[in-house]
């Protein structure tokens, strides 16, 4: 038996007895993998199971015979248990299906935990689950038949915060450069996975989009010991871009709008890291951006109630694109 599966099915074991667990109820239990050969060779092994379950925080003692009980191993149900999430039966079938859509994008890391973890709130919904009012595509996803692999040895790297080498592909220069990354964290944006992490050769924090590794490794060295610590001020959402604007391909601009109208009360929701002021039928922004024509395209799609007002670059690209979109639309007219 896989050592992972075996750990899995002794938590399994420990959790479902209602009495202390002898060893010979594990050998029985376990018949070849602690009842086939010398046994202290098969004790070391349970030994070694043992302070790796200690060590992943499972709550296991052995406690010495009673009056009414024998002597075994108990898990102190108390400690371990999670406290009840509060959810309602809508929100549970809810997450339900987004880790469900998850697993069958067929690339995302963690994908047993996440399996183990569907399994068991099922178990605990009984047989009566609401079926969720919602619909997930993952479709787009950027993914080789390598991606699935890739994600699972970043997220484990990640997780126990081991460095990783790996060749990376740059469709700017065409070319593959071996790097050495601390990997601090994944991220998935719209279809994309990326890594994000410091790079010795460029020595700062870069993004990597997981798609374009061409290879990896993670460092196999003293497995127990983190290869590096993750910076106390470090957050993903300052280098993994949610909007298009975001995107850092230049120096950061301070573009100034107005919202009016019935885009007024959405100026939070519209452009959540811009600062609004105001709460009336018009309200003004300062929106920062490292892409410029990402940005003034938005506020073009915004129609005629977003407007930009400033700086002077901004406005002069704004009515640079407006006129193209224009001239477009006149030929598509007279066509």
């Amino acid at each position: 038996m896989d050592r992972t599966e075996r750990l899995l099915d002794l938590v399994a074991l420990f959790l479902d007895a209602d009495a202390p667990v002898s060893w010979a109820d594990i050998r029985g239990a376990f018949p070849e993998d602690y009842g086939v050969g010398p046994s202290e060779a098969n004790e070391r092994k349970f030994e070694r199971d043992k302070a790796e379950l200690l060590e992943l925080g499972l709550p296991l003692s052995f406690v010495p015979p009673g009056d009414d009980l024998p002597s075994g191993y108990v898990v102190d149900r108390e400690a371990y248990a999670l406290p009840e999430a509060g959810l309602k039966p809508d929100e549970l079938a809810v997450l339900y299906a987004a880790g469900s859509a998850a697993l069958a994008s067929g690339a995302f890391p963690g994908a047993q935990d996440l399996a183990h973890a569907l399994r068991q709130r099922g178990f605990l919904a009984g047989p009566n689950q609401p079926d969720p009012r919602v619909r997930l595509e993952l479709g787009g996803l950027a993914q080789g038949h390598e991606l699935p692999q890739r994600l699972e040895q970043l997220w484990a790297a990640v997780s126990t915060r081991k460095k990783v080498e790996l060749e990376y592909h740059s469709p700017h220069t065409r070319q593959t450069t071996r790097r050495t990354v601390d990997p601090y964290g994944l991220a998935l944006r719209r279809g994309v996975w990326n890594l994000v992490g410091h790079c010795h050769l460029r020595q700062g924090i870069r993004t990597f989009h997981v798609h374009r590794v061409r290879a990896l490794s993670v460092n196999a060295a003293k497995p127990k010991s983190p290869d590096f610590e993750v910076p106390a001020a470090f957050r993903l959402d300052d280098y993994v871009a949610t909007w298009p604007w975001q995107h850092r391909f230049h120096p950061p601009v301070e573009v100034t709008l107005t919202l009016s109208g019935a885009l007024a009360p959405l100026a939070d929701s519209l452009f959540p890291k811009g600062c609004a002021q105001g709460t009336g039928p018009t309200r003004a922004l300062t929106v920062p951006a490292t892409d410029l024509d990402a940005l003034l395209a938005y506020v073009l799609s915004l129609g005629p109630q977003a407007k930009v007002t400033g700086p002077d670059d901004a406005l002069q690209r704004l009515r640079a694109m407006a006129t193209k979109v224009h001239q477009a639309h006149q030929g598509a007219a007279r066509g």
